[in-house]
């Protein structure tokens, strides 16, 4: 670039605002086109985590959905490797009773946290 190209002081050319509410027109104009990009940015940003969260929900269910069957089959080889030394009703009965003690050790525990969690949120003066 030469010296000729450079605008002199004091010199008006076309392309540079004449007064200072054409400069506060631009930078109005800037913000306006910045913010605009800056919401298109997010806004292809939430698309982008949208897609993906329903796509992890899925898996998240199917590995559920999984581990609920392996569950199902250690439960189902506790009744079958009990059953000789105790018949089927039997190991039925001690496999089904262990579950629902197991069950609601995990409800007293939630509860336990919850009441805990509770008096934590409502507790006033820290």
């Amino acid at each position: 670039m030469e010296d000729d190209d450079l605008p002199r002081a004091g010199s008006l050319d076309a392309s540079q605002p004449e007064t200072l509410a054409d400069e506060l027109r631009g930078l109005a104009d800037n913000a306006r086109a910045l913010a605009q990009a800056e919401f298109a940015y997010q806004k292809s940003r939430a698309s982008y985590a949208g897609k993906q969260v329903g796509i992890i929900a899925v898996l998240v269910g199917g590995a559920l959905v999984f581990l609920f069957f392996a569950v199902e089959a250690l439960v189902f080889g506790a009744v079958l490797t009990l059953a000789p030394r105790l018949s089927a009703l039997g190991a039925t009965a001690v496999v089904t009773a262990s579950l629902v003690i197991a069950a609601l050790l995990c409800v007293a525990l939630a509860l336990f946290r919850w009441k805990k969690m509770k008096a934590k949120i409502t507790e006033q003066g820290d």
